[in-house]
């Protein structure tokens, strides 16, 4: 079997290709160039040349064929566009999961087999089991063995068709096992830092990427204050407990001024360099038609939580196309809306305006555009969708 590595220069794909070798099978590199452009960028110039230059060592000192690809085109297409649209619309998304959807297990995929391979595997931390049915083959992606590290949450958008051919050779590992593997075989990268910002563009100043497209625009900082909400009728129905509070100016007073509301998320505490606040203010709304930021004090600012979500029918995704459910149906699992987040016991019901998802505590910034992820009591990811609202 001829396998495919996703080599990045970083140490968890390069474990991933050593163990693969010393497993006996056909492995070879290929490194995928995604992003030429600096701008915005905080780190150096050429920091994929780096990159290459480190997975170029670690295939050689594994022994093992490499190969380089530039995707450029496609991440920009694919990625980065959909970025700027989404935050154009007040929306944050997580160009990761598209990253991962539309490029390494899409365009990479291609790739890889031009060149004869069978398999793909990548250096993310999660597990892959495969259940056999009368219909075929069944494939699971459980969290990875490292609580700590877990990234199934990145690839919760994959289908079935694209887990087929998918290895993830270190997610029974820990993390300190992956830096004591790469240290005892000598690999180049044992040592280097996790890489950290957009996946393949690297760490950002937000604010100045989307400056590329989006055009900055003065606005009014609006504070609300923690006793708006008192005397509020309480939430009765799903799709009120769903639906976010929306403000006007005469809600609050004007506390300061901002670049442009698209610049900005729900929950965001850095960026606005206000002060004059016993505790730090955060967003808890955009107005993007209007150009407004609404921000509260404090961590538990009543703005900032909400008990529901829903997400649209067409953004519904179905790791497990068996487990779909019908509408009118409703389960029980474990909920992330952010990579890291511990998992949140909640309620999923399935609804003909979409699939709602009722936690039993009320979850802090809730944000449009990003992934809720459900997972089964075995950590296994049954699904996910992006937040509507």
């Amino acid at each position: 079997m001829k396998i495919c590595v996703g080599l990045s220069g970083g140490v968890d794909s390069s474990v991933a290709a050593l163990l693969l070798h010393r497993q006996g099978y056909d492995v070879f590199a290929l490194f995928m160039q995604n992003w030429h452009d600096v701008t915005g960028t905080l780190h150096g110039d050429c920091e994929w040349e780096e990159e290459r230059s480190v997975a170029e060592m670690v295939a050689r000192k594994i022994g093992i064929p490499f190969h380089f690809v530039d995707l450029s085109d496609d991440y920009r297409r694919r990625v980065v566009d959909y970025m700027f649209d989404e935050y154009s619309r007040g929306r944050t998304p997580n160009p990761d999961v598209l990253c991962n959807r539309e490029i390494k297990f899409d365009s990479f995929l291609r790739e890889a087999r031009r060149l004869g391979a069978d398999m793909v595997a990548t250096g993310h931390y999660c597990r892959k089991e495969v259940l056999d049915t009368p219909d075929g083959p069944l494939y699971r992606i459980l969290a990875g063995a490292d609580p700590n590290k877990d990234q199934s949450y990145f690839l919760c958008q994959l289908s079935q068709q694209q887990l087929a051919p998918a290895m993830f050779p270190i997610g029974h590992l820990l993390k300190s096992e992956v830096r004591r593997l790469a240290r005892e075989a000598g690999l180049p990268s044992a040592d280097k830092k996790d890489s950290q910002g957009i996946c393949f563009v690297g760490k950002v100043d937000l604010p100045v990427f989307l400056q590329q497209k989006l055009a900055p625009a003065e606005g009014q900082v609006i504070e609300i204050p923690a006793s708006f909400y008192q005397g509020r009728p309480a939430s009765e129905t799903l799709a009120q407990m769903a639906a976010p509070i929306v403000y006007e100016p005469s809600d609050g007073r004007v506390i300061g001024k901002h670049d442009g509301a698209q610049y900005y998320t729900i929950g965001q505490r850095k960026g606005l360099n206000i002060g004059g606040h016993r505790e730090p203010v955060f967003i808890i709304a955009t107005d993007i038609a209007r150009n407004i930021i609404y921000v509260g004090e404090g961590a538990s600012h009543p703005g900032l939580y909400r008990p529901a979500l829903r997400i649209l029918p067409s953004d519904i995704h179905w790791i497990r196309p068996d487990m779909q459910m019908q509408e009118g149906e409703s389960r029980r699992y474990r909920v992330r809306i952010r990579y890291r987040q511990p998992l949140q016991d909640a309620t999923l019901e399935a609804c003909a305006d979409g699939l709602y998802i009722r936690f039993d505590e009320p979850q802090r910034g809730i944000t449009p555009g990003q992934f809720a992820v459900w997972y089964a009591p075995d950590g296994e990811m049954i699904g996910s969708g992006v937040i509507e609202k």
